[in-house]
């Protein structure tokens, strides 16, 4: 009964992380910007870029623990 909550729950965070990832806003130019401007990619982010980066951690640590814990078989 668990099992089949858990990997619902595992898929729904995996697809809600990608969604996550995506809304992020690029922050340089790539791996050309290294060497050019590395201090630019230093800067503080906002508060909304912010709150996206912990909920995105938030939604990592989910999947990554879910990921565990099915795979582990744990809960047989």
């Amino acid at each position: 009964m668990i099992i089949p909550l858990l990997s619902w729950a595992w898929a729904i965070s995996g697809i809600f992380l990608i969604l996550l990832v995506l809304l992020h806003s690029p922050k340089g130019d790539g791996m050309g910007g290294l060497a050019s401007s590395g201090s630019s990619m230093f800067t503080s982010a906002s508060s909304a870029e912010s709150t996206l980066n912990r909920t995105t951690w938030a939604c990592l640590i989910l999947f990554l623990s879910l990921a565990v814990i099915l795979s582990a078989g744990w809960l047989k």
